[in-house]
């Protein structure tokens, strides 16, 4: 918001942006083996097919299914437990191993979580979260990674580190389009 205020001279971008979010889709299916996430599992959902009955065209609501795919984690736990976090669960193996074949699905593959060494592995492979964003906020000292895939037995990945700043302060110019 600030950014976007500071560039622009007005919110109306940011608000933008933001709808432009509310449109994305919860879920993306790789070749019918990899069930891609922001965050994690429901205990609501048991079927990708329950899935396509949630209205995404809203902004993320602060309970229930939609919040649940985008803000719950993997945890070395058994079953379901409330999140720390304040939105969303942690599952464990049991419930990950199950949702996958209930869904005939090899792995779930999510972003929500840090991970310094870019990518990791949960539950022998039936969770993969991968990190994207190089020494998040400024100050973690992480790498991140590009998951590419092929098939459930031909991938790799792809490190990398922050690209080197600019310490050119930035003019505040606005463009003419947005005048």
């Amino acid at each position: 918001y600030d950014e976007c205020l500071r560039k622009y001279g007005s919110s109306y971008v940011y608000m933008l942006c933001t709808d432009v979010f509310d449109y994305l889709p919860i879920v993306a299916m790789v070749d019918n083996d990899l069930f891609c996430v922001h965050g994690g599992l429901s205990p609501s959902i048991t079927s990708v097919d329950q899935i396509r009955t949630i209205d995404r065209c809203v902004e993320p609501p602060h309970a229930g299914p939609m919040c649940d795919l985008l803000w719950s984690d993997p945890e070395d736990t058994d079953g379901w437990r409330v999140s720390p976090r304040g939105a969303g669960y942690v599952f464990g193996k049991d419930i990950a191993a199950t949702f996958n074949n209930a869904n005939a699905i090899t792995s779930i593959v999510r972003a929500h979580q840090l991970v310094m060494e870019g990518y990791k592995w949960h539950f022998d492979k039936a969770v993969l979260t991968v990190w994207s964003a190089p020494n998040y906020c400024y100050r973690c000292a992480n790498v991140a990674s590009i998951f590419q895939y092929s098939s459930a037995t031909e991938y790799s990945f792809e490190i990398f580190a922050e690209a080197p700043q600019d310490r050119t302060p930035a003019k505040a110019v606005l463009p003419e389009y947005f005048l």
